[in-house]
């Protein structure tokens, strides 16, 4: 099916599990741009620094150094999102903004030559209540242009707000976001 969208066109694709990210980005065009939106697994992240382009799911700044690390092992800068859990749910990942604020204000991720941090992502309440999925697309959206202003003024590079899946993406656009993950749409669920 990758194949396919790609003689359509496409190019960006997305996956949630690096080790078949990894196979099929081994037996797919090279001019795939991979983009990783699961949970990043320190141990992982060695299998996807060679042809990753960007990680979606940062959620710590030691995930960020480990990915820094293997980026430049490879002589490659990797673009890292920073993931948010903004969600009324516990079993999803990311920082809160709080900690995403200190994380910026504290933490040497300026130092870190093998990263590039090109916006945030955040994953709305799994709800059929358009409302509450309105309001946290609106509150990511307040933070990005926070962050925007503290952090990356001057960086043309902070630009991608990642919000919105298959269920939720038309109120994820109508707020902001100018990145979808839509792959059940396209490919349809997941047959695990």
């Amino acid at each position: 099916m990758i194949e396919e969208a790609y003689a359509a066109g496409q190019r960006r694709f997305g996956e949630n599990y690096v080790m078949e990210m990894a196979e099929k980005a081994a037996v797919l065009p090279k001019d795939i741009e991979w983009h990783f939106t699961g949970h990043v697994q320190t141990n992982k992240i060695k299998f996807m620094a060679p042809f990753v382009h960007t990680i979606q799911s940062v959620d710590s700044f030691h995930a960020l150094n480990e990915i820094n690390k293997h980026a430049l092992r490879n002589g490659r800068i990797i673009n890292c999102l920073l993931q948010l859990h903004v969600a009324q749910e516990e079993t999803k990942y990311g920082l809160s903004p709080d900690e995403c604020l200190n994380l910026l204000r504290t933490e040497p991720w300026r130092e870190l030559k093998g990263v590039r941090i090109t916006g945030l992502m955040a994953m709305a309440t799994n709800t059929e209540d358009e409302a509450q999925i309105r309001r946290e697309f609106r509150t990511v959206r307040a933070f990005f242009e926070q962050v925007k202003g503290e952090f990356f003024a001057e960086d043309a590079d902070f630009s991608i707000l990642s919000e919105g899946m298959t269920d939720d993406y038309p109120i994820a656009i109508s707020e902001g976001a100018n990145m979808v993950r839509i792959g059940s749409a396209i490919f349809g669920p997941r047959n695990y």
